[in-house]
């Protein structure tokens, strides 16, 4: 038997954020197993802890959506943070979880004060320019159900930025367009031209900026909150001549559309034209926990 927690993550009110199964004591587990499992619970990811490769370390951790196992991703990081910060510390604390993942090492801040309690992570790869051809506006469009007009604003248009794992980014003229957006016949003809399975749409708003991802090939029509590509947004917006000199905070808001409203909050610095570290910051609530009775073949 598997002792499991459901969390709501980057969000402080349960029932909104992007929901996350993380499940305890995975030592035992097969790839296919922690597959099964994953597309049982049928959440954009399910987290599986491990005993650590290094003992001075917290965890090993494996991250599967409902279709494969990811390098990194950013909500399973924080929600298993503050599960596992919360299990070894009572009252208000402060403490430092560092998390085995694929992609690398990751670091992780957890801080409980009162009620509030939040974790902040550095991203554990600088995001660098990924394979593939982004589309043209009226290709964005098209697959977007939205109007050629609609497709980029500023200095930014669509590019493809992998950093662990990938996302097409394609920036949104207004609020409304980002609303309206739909993935159409022509959406996986897009995504196979720029090699990739995730979409990553954004505009501008009062804050910062608000944003949405597409993955329906990894499972997931609409994700609520998406850390990994929070992070690596960095790279789009400093190529899009967004970010200054120094340490600039961005707020994200992501899941309003789909009725799950997420916080994110983005912290990059740049030095000399180039980006030094990515940090990514949420809340996270439990909502239930149980037990696996049964595992798969």
């Amino acid at each position: 038997m598997l002792n499991f927690h459901v969390l709501d993550v980057f969000t402080k009110r349960a029932f909104t954020g992007n929901p996350l199964c993380v499940v305890l004591g995975a030592d035992g587990l097969t790839d296919a197993q922690m597959q099964a499992i994953a597309r049982e619970f049928n959440l954009s990811e399910t987290i599986f802890v491990q005993e650590p490769d290094e003992p001075s370390r917290t965890a090993k951790v494996r991250i599967f959506c409902p279709a494969c196992e990811l390098p990194f991703a950013g909500h399973p990081t924080i929600g298993s943070a503050i599960l596992l910060a919360e299990r070894a510390h009572e009252g208000d604390f402060e403490c430092e979880i560092t998390l085995e993942e694929a992609a690398g090492l990751v670091p992780v801040k957890v801080v409980r004060n009162g009620e509030d309690i939040s974790a902040q992570f550095v991203a554990p790869v600088l995001p660098v320019a990924a394979s593939g051809t982004p589309p043209t506006a009226n290709e964005a469009a098209a697959a977007l159900s939205l109007r050629p007009e609609d497709i980029g604003f500023g200095a930014h248009v669509p590019l493809h930025w992998q950093g662990g794992p990938d996302f097409l980014y394609i920036p949104i003229a207004t609020r409304d367009a980002l609303r309206k957006a739909r993935a159409s016949a022509s959406f996986s003809g897009m995504t196979t031209k720029a090699n990739t399975q995730s979409v990553y749409l954004y505009c501008p708003d009062a804050k910062g900026y608000a944003a949405r991802m597409f993955a329906p090939e990894h499972g997931m029509p609409e994700d609520p909150a998406t850390g990994s590509a929070s992070a690596i947004l960095a790279a789009q917006l400093l190529a899009s001549g967004a970010l200054p000199e120094g340490q600039t905070h961005i707020p994200l808001s992501q899941g309003e559309d789909m009725g799950r409203p997420s916080a994110i909050e983005l912290t990059v610095d740049i030095r000399a034209g180039a980006l030094q570290k990515i940090r990514i910051k949420g809340s996270a609530v439990r909502v239930h926990h149980g037990v696996i009775t049964a595992l798969p073949l």
